[in-house]
């Protein structure tokens, strides 16, 4: 078993542990601080997302409240930009804030913004490779190198897409960032606030990236493929 192999306990387990637990811990502190910080103008973010919305000329996506903790998103496909309970209502800078990064995806889609795109063509592939290419991976340990870079080739999907996520996920913090305060959501000085949540938010998908190399370099290794031959 995998989880039993040192190398594997200390190349992956244990790093991702810190660095996704470390991403997800700053979140929660950001958001669990700002959540109890109101903004002066007193928007809601369901009110913040729709300012944004309205003013890129945006009429066909409906913001919608949605169940769960930080389950905010924006699907092109219905339109929707669904805002969970802590945001829909909220008046919070961490409300705000994240209502407007959703409506950042909502206008990287109305601009055609290319990487959003891409990400959405290679979310089959990225699904397929994370169910199968760890599987092969896995059992390529036992079999030969060459399936495990068969496995590796496969997996590398889920890689290209949380690598695409980034600049998309980026630019909508970017843009959210820069709009909430020139749309007068909220003052010049509140948006200090914003950048803790919204930052704090940008770093999961990086230490995605980190968790998902790690894997793969593992993998590698463990096989031979890197360092030569390990029993």
């Amino acid at each position: 078993m995998f989880y039993l192999d040192p190398m594997y306990l200390m190349l992956v387990i244990l790093p991702g542990l810190l660095v996704s637990g470390g991403a997800s811990l700053l979140v929660r502190s950001a958001f669990n601080k700002y959540s109890k910080v109101r903004s002066r103008r007193g928007y809601t973010g369901a009110q913040a997302a729709q300012v944004l919305l309205d003013n890129a000329g945006i009429h066909n996506v409906s913001v919608v409240a949605t169940q769960g903790h930080l389950s905010d998103h924006y699907n092109p496909k219905t339109h929707q930009l669904a805002l969970s309970e802590g945001v829909y209502s909220s008046n919070s800078l961490a409300a705000v804030g994240i209502a407007c990064h959703e409506a950042g995806h909502a206008i990287q889609h109305a601009n055609n913004y290319g990487p959003l795109g891409l990400r959405s063509a290679i979310v089959p592939m990225a699904g397929f490779g994370s169910s199968v290419g760890y599987i092969v991976m896995a059992v390529g340990v036992f079999i030969s190198p060459f399936v495990v870079g068969i496995g590796v080739l496969i997996f590398s999907a889920v890689l290209l897409f949380q690598l695409v996520t980034l600049p998309v996920e980026f630019d909508a913090t970017a843009r959210a960032k820069r709009l909430v305060v020139e749309a007068g959501i909220v003052d010049p000085d509140e948006r200090y606030g914003i950048d803790r949540v919204l930052n704090a938010a940008a770093l999961t998908y990086v230490a995605a990236v980190i968790s998902t190399l790690l894997t793969i370099l593992y993998f590698l290794l463990r096989s031979g493929l890197l360092g030569g031959r390990r029993d």
